[in-house]
């Protein structure tokens, strides 16, 4: 799932099975009568914030976590990750329980819960909302292979469910029937595979999988990526570019919180209160507001005021003032008596890849040219100070490894050479000397960022680091975009050399992010490197089909070394998050994998109430 650029993204962290809060405030906001993101004593409302605004709630645009952190609550999806439990693990959510699946592990049945209802709204006879059936899964996944959309999430199912490129190819016609893609009553649904898929299930819990009523799609039309209309807990009830506000589906099916179950560690977890909520059936808060900010010190400032948002992560610059100790990660008294904290590292990374669409860098019809670009990669990734990032903006406490398989999936390598996150200025300076590049001939390298004060000095580091090497400023040029949404669209329309960004996993499995380098996942895809390379494609096609192994294993292990020695991308860094929030809120959510499907488990107390208990056990 695509983050943000990697100066933007607020990623969830996950400590000793301790995810992470973002949030809220309770209910007693001071704002304006009749703005909708108000309360009063008798409405519990949860506030919290983002850096980003969303660019679209449709279901289809789901590319990043701040989209997600919305859809994911007003819609549902077939799975889920239980609440607490990590290393993360799916439940059913839609879905009555696991799917029958064939020994040839090719179909799968899966039966729906009855009595599931669309949130009441205009599109639906009389503005009631239906129940939800197996038909309106099939036509959720069929929009994501119709053009119309611009869809960012078909390359989930693309060449894996029989008949669905056919259908696409064929003008996307809702009413043709996809083999592969069946509703077999009301409430089942039947998914045929070209081959195993093991990360199916997986799929079925993002964002992009949740499911839309056809009824909202043709009465909002393109209107209804601010209009969303699903089953979900929550329901938005004003959205735009400053905020966002839900209000409580009162609609919403009555599900008791098993907190073993869902995987609760007393030893870890106990801390936050979570043992409040056991029993009870989400959502526990009548309004969500999510404010969208950009600005670091505004979230903080609005943070501490105490009566607006009530989650925040720490700034580097006032890491001194807050922590009393950074290993392990500790408060000052004073902070610890207000605020909880937890700080762990993000299921993702942070990377910088190079678009081989433009010639200048990547593939070029000279093939004295193309090595020569690739001498110009491996330079750039040499001089690359991994080491000055982590200083700068990750209080020193991010992981930096080589390649493109993260530290947080079991295939991660930590024997791996770290010779391409190793700084080597000489290196890179002998490189472009034997290709032949000169200050003269070096091509223009435009850097893409969107608009604020720490994207600016990313951007400075970077140029600054390059003219060590011989590389004239003027020729790195930075590209500022008012929004994430702009610059996401800039990446999609492939109008950046260079793509900077963070992702967070849509699922713990290393095939998560070596799809991103997947030939068939160009852009508009997620291969926004547009790479293509037949030995990669083939071993990533090979272990597509399998199950976890030492075999597969090994083959993820392959492709990686062949995304580094191509020079491909700049990686990579797992961030070390520190979060502290108020001490009234009851939650242990957490931004990885699918960002925001914690937040139907958040409870406020009354201002001036502590959700932790008289013994709270363990700190993270």
């Amino acid at each position: 799932m695509l983050c943000s650029p990697p100066g933007t993204r607020l990623c969830g962290i996950a400590l000793a099975g301790l995810a992470l809060l973002a949030g809220g405030c309770g209910g007693e906001a001071k704002t304006a009568a009749g703005d909708p993101g108000g309360s009063s004593p008798a409405v519990k409302t949860f506030h919290h914030s983002l850096e980003q605004a969303p660019s679209s709630l449709d279901p289809v645009q789901a590319a990043n976590v701040y989209a997600n952190h919305v859809v994911v609550n007003a819609y549902d999806t077939l799975y889920a990750y239980k609440y607490l439990a990590r290393p993360y693990q799916l439940k059913p959510n839609l879905a009555d329980g696991w799917p029958q699946i064939t020994p040839d592990l090719l179909t799968y049945r899966i039966r729906l819960k009855r009595g599931v209802l669309f949130q009441d709204d205009p599109c639906f006879p009389g503005g009631r909302g239906r129940e939800l059936v197996a038909e309106d899964v099939v036509y959720s996944l069929k929009r994501q292979f119709d053009p119309a959309n611009r869809p960012q999430g078909a390359w989930f199912w693309q060449g894996r469910i029989v008949g669905i490129d056919a259908w696409k190819a064929a003008g996307s016609d809702y009413a043709r029937e996809i083999p592969g893609l069946r509703a077999t009553d009301s409430h089942t649904l039947e998914i045929r595979l070209v081959r195993p898929y093991p990360q199916l299930l997986d799929t079925l819990a993002t964002g992009f999988s949740a499911v839309v009523p056809r009824e909202a799609v043709e009465y909002y039309g393109r209107e209804l990526g601010s209009h969303p209309v699903g089953s979900g807990p929550f329901k938005v009830i004003a959205y735009d570019t400053a905020r966002i506000v839900f209000e409580r589906h009162r609609g919403y099916r009555q599900e008791p919180v098993d907190l073993a179950a869902e995987g609760y560690d007393a030893a870890t977890q106990r801390y936050t209160g979570v043992e409040r909520i056991a029993g009870r059936s989400p959502p526990f808060v009548d309004r969500l507001v999510i404010d969208f900010a950009d600005s670091e010190a505004s979230r903080w400032n609005s943070f501490t005021k105490g009566d607006e948002v009530q989650l925040s992560s720490l700034p580097p610059e006032k890491a001194d003032e807050v922590l009393a100790s950074r290993q392990p990660v500790r408060l000052k008294p004073e902070f610890a008596a207000k605020y909880q904290l937890a700080s762990g590292p993000e299921a993702g990374f942070v990377f910088e890849a190079f678009n081989f669409a433009f010639p200048e860098f990547g593939y070029n019809a000279d093939p004295v040219r193309q090595q020569r670009n690739k001498a110009l990669r491996c330079a750039i990734i040499k001089t690359f100070d991994w080491n000055a990032r982590n200083a700068s903006w990750y209080f020193g406490l991010a992981t930096v490894f080589p390649g493109i398989i993260v530290p947080a999936v079991p295939e991660f390598d930590s024997q791996l050479s770290r010779a391409s996150v190793t700084r080597d200025v000489e290196g890179a300076r002998r490189l472009l000397r034997e290709a032949g590049w000169t200050p003269e001939n070096l091509p223009v390298l435009v850097y893409g960022q969107t608009a604020g004060v720490k994207q600016r000095m990313f951007y400075e580091q970077f140029r600054a680091e390059l003219k060590q090497i011989g590389w004239p400023p003027e020729k790195v040029v930075l590209k500022q975009f008012a929004t994430f949404g702009d610059i996401s669209r800039a990446w999609k329309d492939n109008r950046l050399p260079i793509v900077a960004k963070g992702w967070g996993l849509d699922y713990p499995d290393a095939e998560n992010t070596l799809q991103l380098f997947y030939g068939p996942n160009g852009s508009p895809g997620s291969n926004d490197a547009n790479w293509r390379n037949p030995e990669f494609d083939r071993l990533y096609e090979q272990a597509a089909v399998m199950l976890p192994s030492p075999e597969r294993t090994a083959l993820y292990r392959r492709m990686n070394q062949l995304v580094i020695d191509d020079c491909v991308a700049i990686t990579g860094l797992a961030r070390n998050r520190i979060y502290l929030w108020h001490d009234n809120v009851v939650a242990v959510p957490d931004r990885e994998i699918v960002g925001g499907y914690w937040l139907k488990y958040v409870d406020v107390l009354p201002r001036g109430q502590r959700a932790r208990p008289a013994d709270p056990g363990p700190r993270a």
